[in-house]
């Protein structure tokens, strides 16, 4: 069991890790260019290029229960990430789109990602129980397409950002759910391991923030109530309240970022050190919310290899 944190600071970082400074770096994106701090709009980070994906498939009957599918040349089996965007949970502010440069990226490192969209706020049947379910099915519907694809069961990952962090880190922790939730099903795809760019594992202390963040009452909305109100759901969707998760977890996280702040996976990590968990903290000092899910910024290199490792692709 390893527990570590990686604070990569300018060019020099922590053991063999380094990360360059936008300046330096020739993955540098021009989006480093047009705030004075150096941390990325929403705008700049949705108006990343993409390509269009191999295959879009259904794994439901709803319009959003669907997911883009990208393989790397060869013949397989393939390994493979999972990713789940972000956009607090909400069908205004974000679609599967935002992550399909990630997908792009990993594609040309040999990676096949399912890139999936799920019911979000204001849709129905979003919300609990709908957008967890989603999210869980998802998932599962690789068994369904693996053997036609070439897909590799044993090295399955999941990535998300941001609010799909969030749920990158439930659907890792979904096998401990207790066999009476809503949220329960009895043979989840196993996992090998889980990427989360600045989500946050514990939905009732992202009340603190999600005014600032989301503008709303996001927590409240997603989960039918206030902590006080239904706590089973708020421990049921946190994965720091289902600890020990028993895989692999990288926390990616900006040190300016003013969405979900350092300060939440700072205090997950020292929960899943406690709890016996295997977990590694990467910070970037000049990053907000937005550079550690982009492959053109210079956290890339660093949040490549990290992915890597955990698909046995790295030492």
């Amino acid at each position: 069991m390893q527990i570590s944190t990686f604070v990569i600071t300018g060019i020099l970082a922590a053991s063999t890790i380094v990360a360059q400074s936008p300046k330096e770096s020739e993955h540098t994106h021009e989006v480093f260019a047009h705030h004075a701090d150096n941390r990325m709009s929403p705008q700049q980070f949705q108006a990343l290029p993409r390509q269009p994906a191999d295959f879009s498939l259904f794994y439901g009957t709803d319009k959003n229960q669907f997911g883009e599918l990208r393989l790397p040349l060869g013949p397989g089996p393939h390994p493979l990430a999972v990713l789940i965007h972000g956009g607090c949970w909400n069908a205004d502010f974000a679609t599967l789109n935002d992550l399909g440069p990630i997908a792009d990226a990993l594609k040309a490192e040999g990676i096949a990602t399912w890139n999936i969209e799920y019911r979000r706020l204001s849709q129905p049947g979003s919300g609990w129980p709908g957008t967890y379910l989603d999210v869980g099915k998802a998932i599962d519907f690789v068994r369904t397409i693996a053997a036609d694809k070439k897909l590799d069961l044993n090295r399955v990952i999941v990535i998300g950002h941001s609010a799909g962090g969030h749920l990158a880190m439930w659907a890792v922790a979904r096998s401990r759910l207790p066999s009476d939730s809503e949220l329960y099903v009895r043979d989840p795809l196993p996992l090998r391991g889980v990427v989360s760019l600045a989500g946050a594992g514990d939905m009732e202390a992202y009340i603190q923030t999600e005014q600032r963040a989301c503008g709303d009452k996001v927590a409240e909305k997603m989960l039918g109530g206030k902590p006080s109100d239904v706590p089973r759901r708020y421990s049921q969707v946190s994965a720091i309240k289902m600890l020990p998760l028993g895989v692999p977890q990288v926390l990616v996280w900006g040190q300016s970022d003013d969405y979900v702040p350092i300060e939440f996976g700072e205090k997950y990590l020292k929960a899943a050190k406690k709890a016996g968990d295997q977990v590694r903290l990467v910070s970037f000092p000049r990053a907000g919310h937005f550079e550690i899910a982009s492959p053109l910024s210079a956290t890339w290199p660093t949040v490549s290899n990290e992915i890597l490792s955990l698909l046995g692709d790295r030492q």
